[in-house]
Order: structure tokens, then C-alpha cells, then sequence
């Protein structure tokens, strides 16, 4: 049972399922804006048109205010999983060390200048370099 939990938190903690995850939050908060911006503005937009219905001021003033409350809701949706995931990330990198990157450049003794790891010669000044 064990290996079970163990095989299946490697399983629920790789990065793809995250990512699929979130994606679908984000998507069904995504869809919160796509309504409102049908039934705010399309709907009103082809009711006008058509002489469906006619609006005041309030109801234009009424319908850009629940836009921008969808808008402003799924920015405090997008917002949030981004600092659960920037969390996890954090957690998950406890406890594992970063190994050491080997230096690519080093500085020519002669002119201070930095070059590459192998030059043999330093390409600013001309010197001949020890290995």
C-alpha cells in the first residue's frame, strides 16, 4: 500500500499534471468572461440593432460594471493559482541541491579580460596563456 501512495503522489506531482490542472481552473474561469462579454455586450449590441430593445444608461452602466466584475474575478482567480503554484514549486525544491555549474570563462591574467575556459591565447591582449 505503501508503494502505492508513493508510485501515485510521483504520479500527482509531476509538472505536466499541474499544468494540466491549472489549465482547466483557468479555463472554466476564462468562461466567466466569455458569458458576460455575450449576454453585456453582444446580446445588447444585436437587440439594438434589431429593435429588440432599447437601454438606458443604467443598463449599459449596469451591463460594463458586470463585465469588469467577471474580469476583475477571474484576475483574482489567475492571481491566486499562480501563488499556489509558485508555493508548491518552492516546496517541491526543498531539500534538493543544485549542482554546481562549472565556469565557462575564466580572466586572462595579463589584461583582465574574460575569455573562454579553453583559450589557449587571449583574444584582446595576444598573451600566451598557461593551461
Amino acid at each position: 500500500m505503501k508503494k502505492f501512495i508513493n508510485e501515485f503522489k510521483q504520479f500527482a506531482m509531476r509538472g505536466n499534471m499541474l499544468d494540466m490542472a491549472i489549465g482547466v481552473i483557468i479555463g472554466g474561469a476564462f468562461t466567466g468572461i466569455v458569458t458576460s462579454l455575450t449576454d453585456n455586450f453582444i446580446n445588447p449590441i444585436l437587440n439594438f440593432f434589431t429593435g429588440g430593445r432599447i437601454y438606458s444608461l443604467q443598463d449599459i452602466a449596469g451591463f460594463a460594471s458586470s463585465f469588469i466584475s467577471s474580469v476583475v474575478n477571474f484576475l483574482i482567480m489567475a492571481f491566486i493559482l499562480f501563488c499556489l503554484l509558485k508555493m508548491f514549486n518552492r516546496l517541491m525544491s526543498i531539500g534538493k541541491k543544485e549542482e554546481p555549474v562549472a565556469p565557462k570563462t575564466k580572466i586572462c591574467p595579463y589584461c583582465q579580460s574574460e575569455i573562454h575556459i579553453q583559450a589557449s591565447r587571449c583574444p584582446h591582449c595576444t598573451s600566451q596563456l598557461e593551461k
